[in-house]
């Protein structure tokens, strides 16, 4: 059925159609139709309700013989009468589909077929029942059992098919092709192309496939090739329905008028052997259906959408006297079908109800139905009684009420607790014996086992156990894990709780007491938020992002630099880096890195958290790097000296960050290849896992040179020899960066038990070296702390508990040595006490990097853990925001924000607290910079500008752009309004006392902004009117509240003034900057949502 240019009330029905059925009959209803509906309690009863007496039908002519509600304020979509059975098929506007038996219309079958969408055309099949959605076809047994679920492409829009035989199956839709489907394969076969717009009603005879299209046009297609034979024009403004029998074909439409389309009242009538229109037939009623219904003559039968129905000859002249009138509840008539026998009629209309008319008292709806399979009624057996008396009664008769309490027959928890079979370790023989080839070892069998048998052991130790394997499937109502008491409170992953009021009553105080700003968790891809606050704090980084502003859409360094602002202005509140996420979810590169989770993965903890922020401490420092590349170097970024930052070519963050280094190849032929590059990071390289065992004792600056001067053994091409060969690769460092980036790459128990011996063998050292000088408890170390630097030279000695799980040093001092070596060893504050705090810048070539953030992955089996961040926030942010100046480690855990005690940020209990990023920075390396922020937006963006949409004409203007000499000043008023779409819906739960708990919020996206002149003679006149475009898939316009509809955010297709957020966002942050006064309700909920702090 073609809807284009039918009553608005087909697409778009009134929300009172939604709302129960009254008790209080209509005078227009049928009370034979509430047979199946329930009715409120305390309303009319059933029995009260007037009964309908028995309808007199006379044989030949049709009258109304039931009415039934199929789904009550739902309108129906389609009716089909079962080929096979006694049954009559319902689908709603709801995706629910019916059955109904026989003529008395008893209910048989009701389940839910798409969650969605309305089901546009039922198919009977002899063991079941096709349905065809917008874009999915399903079939289901009659009994609501789903045999197959075809889904097809989501572009899809899917509005007929066509049985053409018993297993092939032609669906058509409004696109340029036609699917052949095949289904004993479920599989498609064939795509036939057709033309613009597409088919939307197809029929068939023994000579022709009949397309239906919506532009007013009938094509004739060969069964076999489907190519178009005949077509015939036949309305000029759209296609309502049309039917095919004999030689002649029947089509009803719509023509065009000046005013629009227009219901035609002449039925194009085709004689099919001469292919050509014969004489119209000109009939009393707006034609919306039509069929045909051959008994003794080719009778049509004319179905308007007001429920008028006439009948008439093809070929002869319409009667008046031949009209019936169908009493709908509703005010339209959706759908219509005639019955195989042509005995019945179905009609339903919009408020849900079905109506049958007959034209005999006992009608058949197919001339040979087979009998209908009903469900066996439920037969309940009587219990035996139970003789108490035996001592032999089996007590598994007894009847037990359901509880909850242990019972005598479960199992203990330590019988019943999962064991899973681990794979043993290999051969200690294999391994010695074992010579590798490129990445491949090759060892000989030493004969211990048999072939191709591998055994298992059933019972293993509980320290064997992979601690970081992912967590149990459903950790829900189990008890909590023995390691989560060592979990101080603070690491755990904290969450908002939701009200009514959304976050207003949220007491984030209580988590964050100083000044700067967490951020929120909910939003997805918050990961990373512990990663941005370690950007932030970077001082050369965070001037360098804020001073930066291109013209890309989705920039990730401008985004970062909206955030970095936001950042700035908060005194506690927690900012949303909605913005920033929602650039990063578009880069394609993290896509292909897997950075962007699901939020099913995000929730339930499934992601690596350890491995998944490393790659994205890789990507976002290569993103960076490009951003800045595209454009030249500001002159706020020039050293002290006056000379540049970077080369040419080179970037800012390539710079800060980037360690040039040169790769030597050395083949075993003697030839030496050597090739200059640069990294962004470096990655812990850790000693052979075998001599872990014996307690060696390695200092971080070894495994750190390790890693840096990295030498290893490969095939490689030798231009040489012609082929692959072994080589010799080392690394030698040629420039070192200003900011050393570390991924630890902690990803299994082999690197956790080097992290935690040598953790251990550090303890035992600095307990050896301080002797009894160690307090057990650390507050009393406190009370006797000393300066470093006294002149009596005493070190504080420190507690116990402060040594405890450290490996990882403060400091750590590297040399460039003249034959392009590199020296690094761990720096100490004794070390700066003996040489004194100049003493490394004064040497050419010696550097000294302190620890400025680690970043640390929380395990919880609970909730699949966390990601946080210990920072050592500068002088610049405390004078900034708290009027002080000094140095303090902070813990930032999303929103929580505490202080901690320096030996905290590298003490890391391998049970729960596993190292992930560390971040050390040359010392004094702001004093080297100049760090002005001038703010890169200027007037020139609230000037007028192209739309994106297409479509968009000058009249559909909706405001006037600012002039120059308009500019707004300090003071202004500036009215604002903004519209939201809904991008995920909330996510809550129903308490058991009845209460609505909201665990995740529904996440908006600004959809339109309007900003009004408060002032000037062109006062209340919009200058901003922004539709915002959103390449995101849109759950909820919101159209009641917004007035946005679908496609308005759409650039193909919108007529409105569409821009991008980055465009709208700037505009407002240019009025926020100069100090305008905001007029509006509710701003402070919108301006969190846009992402601006006010």
């Amino acid at each position: 059925m073609n809807f284009e240019g039918l009553d608005p009330g087909l697409a778009e029905y009134a929300p009172s159609m939604h709302s129960a059925l009254d008790p209080v009959l209509d005078a227009h209803l049928n009370p034979s139709l509430l047979q199946n509906v329930e009715l409120d309690p305390e309303g009319v009863a059933l029995e009260a309700l007037p009964v309908q007496e028995s309808v007199h039908i006379m044989e030949g002519v049709y009258s109304e013989l039931h009415s039934v509600v199929a789904e009550v304020g739902v309108p129906v979509s389609v009716s089909h009468f079962d080929l096979h059975e006694e049954m009559l098929w319902v689908g709603s506007h709801g995706g629910h589909a019916t059955s109904f038996f026989g003529p008395a219309l008893e209910r048989y079958s009701s389940f839910q077929v798409n969650g969605s969408d309305d089901i546009r055309q039922i198919q009977s099949l002899e063991n079941g029942i096709l349905f065809l959605t917008k874009n999915n076809l399903k079939y289901m047994a009659r009994g609501g059992l789903i045999i197959f679920d075809y889904l097809l492409d989501e572009n899809e829009d899917m509005h007929s098919l066509l049985l053409t035989d018993s297993s092939t199956l032609l669906i058509g839709g409004l696109q340029n092709h036609i699917l052949e489907i095949d289904l004993n394969t479920v599989q498609e076969t064939q795509k036939y192309a057709v033309e613009t717009p597409g088919v939307t009603i197809m029929r068939q005879t023994n000579r022709f496939f009949f397309c239906g299209h919506t532009s007013g046009k009938v094509s004739l297609r060969d069964l076999r090739t489907f190519k178009v034979e005949h077509e015939f024009d036949a309305f000029s403004g759209s296609l309502s329905d049309f039917d095919v029998h004999g030689n002649l074909l029947a089509a009803c439409g719509f023509s065009s008028r000046l005013t629009g389309l227009a219901c035609d009242r002449f039925l194009k009538v085709y004689d099919l052997r001469m292919m050509r229109a014969i004489t119209p037939l000109q009939v009393h009623v707006d034609p919306a259906f039509l069929r045909f219904i051959p008994t003794y003559t080719s009778r049509l039968a004319i179905i308007s959408q007001s429920g008028q129905c006439q009948f008439c000859e093809p070929t002869g002249l319409a009667n008046p006297a031949d009209i019936f009138h169908v009493n709908p509840v509703g005010p339209l008539l959706m759908t219509f079908d005639v019955s195989a026998s042509k005995q019945a009629l179905a009609f339903g209309d919009s408020e849900g109800c079905v109506h049958l008319w007959t034209d005999s008292p006992e009608p058949s709806f197919n001339p040979y139905s087979r009998e209908t399979e009903f469900a066996l009624p439920c037969l309940v057996d009587s219990l035996p009684p139970l003789d108490w008396s035996q001592d032999l009664l089996p007590l598994s008769l007894i009847p037990v009420p359901l509880t909850t309490d242990t019972l005598l027959s479960d199992w203990p928890a330590a019988n019943s607790a999962p064991a899973p079979r681990r794979a043993p370790p290999v051969d200690a023989e294999i391994l010695r014996t074992m010579k590798k080839v490129g990445f491949i070892g090759y060892a000989p069998n030493p004969r211990t086992r048999l072939r191709n048998q591998i055994p298992y052991r059933l019972k293993e130790s509980d320290s064997e156990f992979d601690s970081f394997s992912q967590v149990t499937e459903s950790p829900i109502g189990r008890e909590e894990e023995p390691h989560l008491h060592m979990v101080s409170k603070k690491y755990r992953k904290v969450t908002i709780k939701y009200s009514k009021l959304g976050l207003e009553d949220f007491d984030f105080k209580h988590y964050n007491k100083t000044l700067f700003a967490g951020l929120e968790p909910h939003i997805p891809n918050a990961y990373c938020n512990c990663m941005i606050q370690v950007l932030y704090f970077l001082e050369p980084v965070r001037c360098l992002i804020q001073n930066h502003l291109c013209q890309k859409e989705f920039c990730l360094a401008c985004e970062l630099g909206f955030l970095f602002h936001m950042l700035d202005l908060s005194r506690g509140d927690p900012c949303q880096g909605n913005n920033f996420l929602r650039a990063f979810r578009t880069i394609p590169e993290a896509s292909a890195l897997g950075l962007i989770l699901a939020d099913s993965d995000e929730a339930s903890g499934k992601g690596n958290l350890a491995r998944l922020i490393q790659r994205w401490n890789r990507f976002i420092l290569t993103q960076l790097h490009q951003d800045m590349q595209e454009l030249e170097v500001p002159q706020a970024y020039r050293g002290a000296g006056g000379s540049s930052f970077c080369s040419s070519g080179d970037s800012v963050i390539g710079h800060l960050f980037s360690c040039e280094m040169e790769n030597c190849s050395l083949c075993r032929c003697g030839s030496e290849t050597v090739r200059a590059s640069s990294t962004l990071l470096f990655t812990l390289s850790y000693p052979d896992g075998s001599n872990n065992k014996t307690g060696k004792n390695y200092d971080f600056a070894q495994v750190l040179k390790r890693s840096i001067c990295l030498e290893q053994n490969t095939q490689a091409w030798c231009d040489n020899c012609e082929k692959y060969q072994p080589t010799i690769q080392t690394r030698n460092i040629r420039h070192l960066p200003d900011i050393l980036v570390i991924n630890c790459e902690v990803n299994s128990s082999k690197e956790a038990d080097f992290w935690r011996m040598q953790a251990e063998v550090a303890f035992k050292m600095a307990v050896k070296k301080h002797g009894g000088e160690i307090s057990k408890n650390k507050e009393f170390a406190l009370a006797d702390w000393k300066e470093l630097g006294s002149p009596e030279g005493v070190l504080v000695c420190p507690s116990i508990e402060e040594l405890k799980n450290i490996w990882l040093p403060f400091s750590i001092r590297m040399k460039m040595t003249k034959n392009k070596g590199l020296d690094v060893c761990n720096w100490t504050d004794g070390d700066e006490v003996q040489w004194g705090p100049a003493r490394a810048e004064e040497e050419h070539g010696v550097y000294v990097y302190d620890l400025m953030a680690t970043v640390v992955h929380i395990l919880d089996s609970r909730t699949g853990g966390s990601l946080v961040a210990h920072i050592k926030v500068g002088e610049t942010y405390h004078q900034r925001k708290e009027g002080v100046t000094h140095q303090q480690w902070y813990l930032f855990n999303d929103f929580l924000i505490e202080p901690i005690d320096k030996h905290e940020a590298v003490q890391f209990d391998m049970n729960w607290k596993v190292p992930a990023i560390l971040y050390y920075v040359k010392r004094n390396l702001n004093s080297r910079y100049n760090l002005n922020i001038k703010n890169p937006i200027e007037a020139s963006v609230l000037l007028a500008e192209a739309s994106l949409a297409r479509k968009q004409r000058k009249t559909h203007t909706t405001f006037i752009p600012l002039m120059l000499n308009e500019m707004p000043q300090v003071g202004d008023l500036v009215g604002l309004d903004a519209e939201f779409v809904t991008l995920n819906e909330e996510e809550a739960e129903l308490r058991s006392d009845g209460t609505k708990s909201t665990i995740k919020p529904s996440q908006m996206s600004v959809a339109r902004i309007t900003c009004v002149r408060g002032q000037g003679p062109n006062e209340g006149i919009p200058f901003i009117d922004d539709y915002i475009s959103t390449q995101e898939q849109v759950v909820d316009y919101l159209t009641q509240y917004s007035g946005i509809k679908p496609g308005d955010l759409d650039a193909k297709i919108s007529s409105k003034h569409l821009t991008t957020l980055k465009s709208t966002y700037l505009k407002l942050r240019f009025l926020i900057d100069i100090g305008v006064k905001f007029v509006g309700h509710g701003l402070q909920k919108d301006f969190r949502v846009i992402n601006l702090m006010v």
